[in-house]
């Protein structure tokens, strides 16, 4: 099942072809009167060969934006695509087969496999699949990320941007079509931090990759090509090129909105309580 596409979407460069999509995504959490609602009719595109950041406030609907693109929680209503493929409809096998051999993966909390070494961690999901890793593309990889002589340590035996930049790795491993990375620096000091989005970064300038990324910082942010800024579930506006200062000046901007539409709900329903 297709429709046709919305008029415009987010995040889309001009002549640019499209890593993903999504039209009138929409994500509710319960139902009746505790129902939440997450996203809101979201239409996004992801530009392919670009690094895109998703920041937003607390409870904006970012971390669930990516959820929903990555196919790792599933819709109330609308559509997701990556590349040409409808996810949406897709049955939980052919979503796990889809995330394994199309998507990568970077998580806050590395998930890193304590027994295994570093090379072994970067492979695991190709050799979970049974699949061979494209030598002179792993190689390339190792030697962008820095971690040729890191390779038979165990994460015990890496700092915690060692550990993060060969999560990294294994991200990049099977050169997936999109790599999700949410909040890549959370648990790392500034200096691993900015390793880490130096070498997303790379990634996309020097390896061609997609990246997608959702974060809450504004320095992290500023080493994307594009920053969509997510408020009450839905994209409110968006900054290309985007600088730390440009960010944080959009932040503040959308953090005194928020604050002013919860406070009149808040009376709203104060009013309302009154009259009852």
């Amino acid at each position: 099942m297709s429709t046709s596409a919305t008029p415009f979407a987010h995040g889309l460069e001009s002549g640019r072809p499209v890593a993903a999509r999504a039209r009138a995504l929409t994500k509710a959490y319960g139902s009746g009167e505790t129902s939440v609602l997450a996203l809101d009719a979201v239409d996004v595109d992801i530009a392919r060969g670009r690094f895109t950041a998703v920041m937003g406030p607390s409870g904006s609907g970012k971390s669930t934006l990516m959820h929903c693109l990555a196919g790792l929680d599933t819709v109330s209503a609308g559509q997701v695509w990556l590349g040409d493929t409808e996810i949406t409809g897709l049955r939980e096998r052919e979503l796990t087969r889809l995330r394994r051999d199309r998507i990568g993966f970077m998580f806050q909390s590395f998930n890193l496999l304590p027994t295994l070494s570093a090379a072994e961690n970067i492979t695991l999901p190709m050799d979970i699949a049974g699949r061979r890793p494209d030598q002179e593309w792993l190689d390339q990889v190792i030697d962008t990320l820095g971690l040729r002589d890191r390779l038979k340590h165990r994460p015990s035996q890496l700092s915690g941007g060692q550990q993060q930049r060969v999560a990294c790795a294994r991200a990049l491993a099977s050169r997936p079509e999109l790599i999700f990375a949410d909040e890549p620096t959370g648990n790392l000091d500034s200096r691993a931090g900015a390793e880490v989005l130096s070498f997303l970064r790379q990634a996309v300038d020097a390896l061609a990759q997609t990246v997608v990324m959702v974060s809450h910082d504004p320095g992290a942010a500023a080493h994307a090509d594009l920053v969509l800024f997510l408020g009450d579930g839905r994209i409110v506006d968006s900054l290309p090129d985007p600088t730390a200062e440009a960010v944080l000046e959009r932040m503040k901007q959308f953090d005194g909105v928020s604050r002013l539409r919860k406070d009149h709900t808040q009376e709203i329903r104060r009013g309302h309580n009154q009259q009852h």
